[in-house]
């Protein structure tokens, strides 16, 4: 792919996002336009003096369907930037924050700092459940005899299933009335009654986390010849690696203190990229980050419309979806031991 064709993908991916960020605010019980949400957002952004919009729909607009929908985008574009990175660093075509039991240990960690009464903490929970699940899946790696695509897929099995029960017994225990339902909900992933505080907070820790990590494409695609390959041309492994773990596990835990356990998303987006794109990470991260973002917020609008009034936890959608693509990638790397 020369630079050309390449300037004229990530226009058109930046473009779906602008498109998709508008339209999906359209969708719900409320009949608004995409005029009415430009004319909205450039209010807000100090763009024009007055908006035409009544103050009920500014408020629909503005206050209820947009923090959620960005929120949405930012979680699709960290889901996906964590699944390609960990692809890359564990040389494994089916990693992913869900399949490695980040997604569980964060929840775990969310989970148990909420019902001890510190909600306002649960990102750090979450970041401190990501980290220890995924030090447990490295150890549980290296007890198995050493690093290899298979054995790192089986311990995130592990550990995932070992944090998913001891959520759900924490749960079980604590849990009373709605507050049952509405945690069991949270798990299967939502977005539901996201404010802008939370959305702020999902941008922020793209920027401190993501936007690093998006920049270490060159010394990720030395990652693929492997870490003797990569020393000699000039990479600090070890301190590279601990480095984009630390910064995934903590992208990751305040993804999944928003938005829940979200499934298969950082395991698909990345190689729906490398069908169009190949495999040189400097392109594919920001590229997987933009249809992430999309993706994630048609998900989260199928969910809360398909049945509306009633609303899908989002990460059922995500796993009808990716399930079967992950079986298909399964298939094409059988062959892999």
């Amino acid at each position: 792919m020369n630079q050309r064709t390449l300037g004229t993908l990530c226009l058109a991916m930046a473009a779906l996002l602008l498109a998709s960020l508008v339209l999906a605010v359209t969708f719900g019980p409320a009949d608004i336009g995409p005029t009415e949400v430009w004319q909205t957002i450039g209010y807000h952004l100090g763009v024009v003096a007055e908006n035409p919009v009544s103050r009920l729909r500014d408020a629909i607009i503005w206050e209820l369907r947009l923090p959620r929908v960005v929120t949405a985008a930012a979680v699709g574009a960290g889901l996906a930037l964590c699944g390609a990175v960990m692809q890359a660093l564990t040389r494994n075509p089916l990693a992913d924050p869900y399949l490695l039991g980040l997604s569980s240990g964060a929840s775990l960690g969310a989970v148990a700092f909420l019902l001890l009464g510190a909600a306002l903490l649960m990102p750090l929970g979450a970041f401190l459940g990501a980290g220890a699940a995924m030090a447990l899946t490295l150890l549980v790696t290296q007890l198995l005899g050493g690093a290899t695509p298979t054995r790192a897929i089986l311990a995130g099995i592990c550990i995932s299933a070992l944090a998913a029960a001891a959520t759900s017994f924490l749960i079980f225990w604590s849990a009373t009335g709605d507050s049952y339902r509405e945690i069991l909900s949270w798990l299967m992933g939502s977005l539901s009654g996201v404010v802008w505080s939370e959305a702020l907070l999902v941008l922020a820790a793209l920027a401190l986390a993501g936007l690093p990590i998006l920049f270490s494409g060159r010394a990720l695609d030395a990652f693929a010849f492997g870490d003797t390959a990569a020393a000699s041309l000039g990479v600090d492994i070890a301190r590279l690696r601990w480095l984009l773990l630390g910064g995934t596990a903590l992208l990751t835990g305040v993804l999944v203190s928003i938005g829940g356990a979200i499934g298969f998303v950082g395991l698909i987006v990345p190689h729906v990229v490398r069908l169009i794109t190949g495999s040189r990470h400097w392109v594919l991260l920001p590229l997987a980050m933009l249809l992430g973002a999309s993706f994630m917020i048609w998900t989260d609008t199928a969910a809360r419309s398909l049945f509306a009034p009633r609303e899908l936890p989002v990460g059922i959608i995500t796993a009808l979806i990716g399930a079967p693509i992950f079986l298909a990638v399964l298939l094409r790397y059988r062959r892999i031991t």
